[in-house]
């Protein structure tokens, strides 16, 4: 693919995790955020108690990423026009522990009782992840994938998981904990990719980039790498 092609090309973050925004602006890429509206707890039960726990995260990151191309593709997307050549990202992770998935806590009662359950523990962060090619106002390619790492919970005590329940920051992250926040003093490591645990793996994006003719060393140069802040893994 020729610089002047891929200069063209328009990333596009189908998510509302900071987290995930943070990623892609610290490693180079400034994309434009679309959160779609897929309903994941219908599309998880349509999926039945028999499915693979990679399949249900990547089915969910394809969900995604579709609902935001087809957006796009229908002309409901402002900022950018159906015939934009771009790449749409569409992630989703889940905590798997004890052979079930973890999601959103929600609750500091759910929050609490999760943490009291993985303290001195190791849980796998199961992470989707699928990129749609868009180009002349259609699909032109699709790639997707799962990335899995294993997460080390410190033995936290009461109080520290009290505390930490309290400021929130639980509630509404995959699996109840963060890597790059407050919960970050609760893990005691990681074995394999770090920015897969945040949200997004870098590597396995990459990869996804490569598969459908797209090169992320070209998206650096018409990037606006300007750090974030704050943290989710949604």
């Amino acid at each position: 693919m020729s610089p002047n092609a891929t200069d063209r090309i328009r990333v596009v973050l189908g998510s509302a995790s900071s987290g995930r925004l943070r990623v892609l602006r610290s490693a180079g890429i400034d994309p434009t955020v679309i959160v779609s509206d897929v309903d994941e707890d219908a599309l998880i039960e349509s999926l039945g108690s028999d499915a693979a726990p990679d399949q249900v995260v990547t089915t969910l990151a394809q969900a995604k990423a579709t609902a935001v191309a087809q957006r796009i593709l229908d002309g409901a997307v402002e900022q950018i026009p159906a015939d934009t050549d771009a790449v749409v990202i569409g992630c989703d992770s889940m905590l798997l522990i004890d052979g079930r998935l973890v999601g959103k806590p929600h609750t500091p009662e759910r929050a609490r009782t999760h943490w009291r359950s993985v303290r001195g523990r190791s849980g796998e962060l199961m992470t989707g992840h699928c990129v749609h090619r868009l180009s002349g106002g259609a699909v032109i390619g699709v790639a997707s994938a799962a990335a899995v790492t294993t997460v080390h919970f410190s033995d936290a005590d009461d109080a520290v998981i009290d505390a930490y329940v309290a400021t929130g920051e639980p509630l509404e992250v995959a699996g109840g904990f963060t890597i790059d926040g407050l919960g970050g003093w609760l893990i005691d490591g990681v074995d394999g990719d770090p920015s897969a645990v945040v949200g997004i793996g870098l590597p396995l994006v990459r990869r996804l980039f490569a598969d459908l003719d797209v090169s992320v060393a070209d998206l650096w140069r018409t990037a606006r790498a300007t750090p974030g802040a704050a943290t989710a893994h949604q």
